[in-house]
Parts: structure tokens; sequence; C-alpha cells
């Protein structure tokens, strides 16, 4: 590609109006970074299931707005997961009290365009640019379209969320304002068991975990089983469905994903997907959903019927760490937020996002917002560090 090449896109508010080969080729280059080349979550098969499951949806507040780069040739170059929503739910990036703020001085927030995968906090790429030698072009040409269409569309702002960092420097060397956040991954560093892994805790710690494990695991009638594959069934996904509805209903007071999701993605993508589910006398009781990525496995969601002390954790930190050791995983991000996963093994991490707003006002009092932001962010990560279970941390 040279200078002389000239760029045009298409926006498409259907990703299937986008050809799946095409997208996930888009998707698959990296530069390098294994969790980019194998991200489940900007595949199309991902994306094409929240939205004939009816969970990201004009009807729900996700209407695509999905962009391609194309040459004059009409050959895909780059792309952008994009929609055009009405309201700030299932983002995990929270700007609520941005729109208050614009409200009260006679703006309109919404509609905003939104650049991420709906509901899911996890960090990947969001500037598919396929050509590596040209990502950087293409990624400025996809953020000059985003501008384009927000001021089209008539939105308020637009939003690029959970986006890897060489893409948010990018977008913030182009003007966007960039915001930081934290959350708790694990990192496999080159353990040969768990056991090994806790090796590497203080004593205490790893005291505290074999005892959270023991716990979980004795409960009378208790198994754990790990499904992937040919191996999910409707039954466990009914099952599942239910721990599902019921977090979600105390968490968010309506659940975001439909039952025909998981169906969905199931059927589309199973060797991507770890379900974990605990059975008591034969029945399910608790499950938490992981997606397999090319280097990390993505905690998303969990569940259960019956309380029992640390299932949660058994099923979501310690059978997401043994899964992640036993096929050479380098790591697993475990959802949003939860200081908890501290004393487990899960270390403190800054994810990335990048803002465009059209109103110059607001966009002045969102900058010196982010700034203060950033420095509580940066400040709170080296406490944090200061206080990572590791034998080196402790002197044990």
């Amino acid at each position: 590609m040279d200078s002389q090449t000239s760029f045009r896109i298409r926006v498409n508010t259907s990703i299937n109006e986008i050809d799946a080969a095409t997208w996930d080729r888009l998707a698959a280059v990296g530069d390098g970074d294994d969790a980019a080349r194998h991200n489940p979550f900007v595949s199309h098969g991902f994306l094409l299931a929240l939205e004939d499951s009816g969970s990201a949806v004009a009807e729900t507040g996700w209407l695509g707005q999905h962009l391609v780069l194309e040459d004059d040739g009409g050959t895909a170059l780059a792309a952008l997961p994009c929609y055009l929503k009405n309201h700030s739910q299932g983002e995990y990036v929270f700007d609520h009290g941005w729109a208050d703020a614009f409200y009260r001085a006679g703006g309109e927030y919404y509609p905003k365009l939104q650049c991420s995968v709906p509901f899911t906090p996890a960090t990947g790429p969001r500037f598919l640019t396929g050509d590596a030698q040209n990502r950087e072009a293409l990624t400025l040409a996809l953020l000059n379209g985003l501008e384009q269409l927000t001021g089209r569309l008539g939105a308020s702002s637009a939003h690029i969320t959970f986006m890897r960092e060489a893409e948010w420097h990018l977008a913030r060397e182009a003007g966007l304002l960039a915001r930081t956040d934290r959350q708790f991954h694990w990192f496999n560093r080159g353990y040969a068991s768990f056991d090994a892994f806790l090796e590497a805790l203080s004593s205490r710690k790893r005291k505290n975990i074999r005892k959270e494990r023991q716990t979980a695991l004795s409960v009378d009638g208790i198994e754990i089983e790990q499904l992937t594959g040919n191996a999910l069934s409707e039954a466990a996904w009914d099952a599942f469905f239910a721990f599902y509805m019921d977090t979600g209903s105390r968490k968010w007071g309506s659940p975001y994903l439909t039952r025909a999701f998981f169906s969905l993605v199931s059927e589309r993508m199973a060797d991507s997907i770890l379900l974990v589910m605990a059975k008591r006398d034969g029945r399910y009781i608790a499950g938490a959903l992981n997606f397999i990525g090319g280097d990390c496995l993505y905690g998303r969601h969990w569940g259960c019927t019956e309380n029992h002390p640390f299932l949660h954790f058994e099923l979501c930190y310690y059978q997401a760490i043994d899964y992640a050791i036993a096929h050479g995983l380098g790591r697993v991000e475990a959802g949003a937020q939860g200081e908890h996963k501290l004393a487990r093994g899960y270390e403190p991490v800054t994810t990335h996002s990048a803002h465009y707003i059209a109103n110059a006002s607001l966009r002045r009092a969102v900058a010196d917002y982010l700034q203060s932001e950033r420095r509580h962010v940066e400040m709170e990560q080296e406490i944090l560090r200061d206080h990572l279970p590791f034998r080196e941390q402790n002197g044990d």
C-alpha cells in the first residue's frame, strides 16, 4: 500500500452483511500478540450469535454500525465493530456521569457510538487491520471514518473500550481522550501444575487457597465437570442459563443475554468454550462460562442455585488456572473488578479505552476528569502491586 492508496468506508447495520471469512481474516492477523490473533470475541461467529439471538440488536439498544475499510477495488482492508446506542448498559466502562452532566447543560448524550464487543469486558483488538505492515495507516483511516460517522449520525461521541494498549496509543496520538481502569489477570509463569503455582505464593496465601479448594470440593456428593466441544449439551446450557439469569437479575436487574445466545455460540464455536459445571447428587448446581483464546482463558459468567463456601472461587478462579496450566495458556482474565482476586494469585492489569467527544465544552470537562482519573488508577495499581501474594513480595 503506497501513499496514493485511497479508502472508502462501508457501514453495515448487521454483522451478517459482512462475509464471515473476510471478517475473520481481518480479525485473525496480529502483530505477534497471540491473543490478538485468536481472540474469540471479535470473531464473526461470536458477534453473529449476539445478533441472531436478539441479545445485541436495535431493539435492545445495540444497532450495528460496523465499519469496513475498503480499497477502490472493494477489497476489505480493515474493520471496526461498532454500535449506535441509546443507553450505556452492558459496557463496563462507565460514562453515566458524562451523560448526566451533558443533559444538565442542555445537551443530548444519546445516541452515541460504542466500538466494543457487547457485554464483554475483555481486552482485545478493536481495529481489525489484517495487514500488520500497514496497521497504523489503516487504524488512522478507521478513526477518521468513525469521526465522520459520529457527525453524520448526530451522535454525541464515540467510545472504543477494552482496546489493546498499542491501539490506545495510536488513538491518543490522533486526539482521542484516553482513559484507564484496572482488572485482575492470572499469569502462567511456566507452572507444571497447580501445586507448582502455589509454591510461588507466600505460605499464608498458599494455605488459604488449599483450604478453600478443600472446602469447596468436600461438599457431600459434589462433582466438577469441564465441558468443551462436543461435550457441551443443551441440558448443560439449560442449567447454566438458570444460573446466569439468577446472577444477572441480582447484578443488573435485567440480564443481557438470551437463552438462544448460548445455543448459537455453542453451535458455532464449541471448541472455544469451556463450561465448568458443578453437580451435586447428579444435578447441576453451579457453573462458570469461559472462552478460550490463543493464549488466554477468558472467564465471563457465573451462577448457582446452591450456595456453598468457596464454590465460586473454585469454579471461576482455580478451575480456570488448572485448565490454563494443563493447556499451556499464558494467562486467565477473570472479568471486571474484584480486588479479592489479588489474594488468589491474580495480578492488577491496566485496561484502556479512547473517547471522541464532538462537543468542545463536554470534551474539555471530560479531558480534565480523565487526567485525574488516570493518576488515581496509576496510584492504585502501584499500591496493589505492593500487595501481591507471591513469596518475593512477602519475604517468604
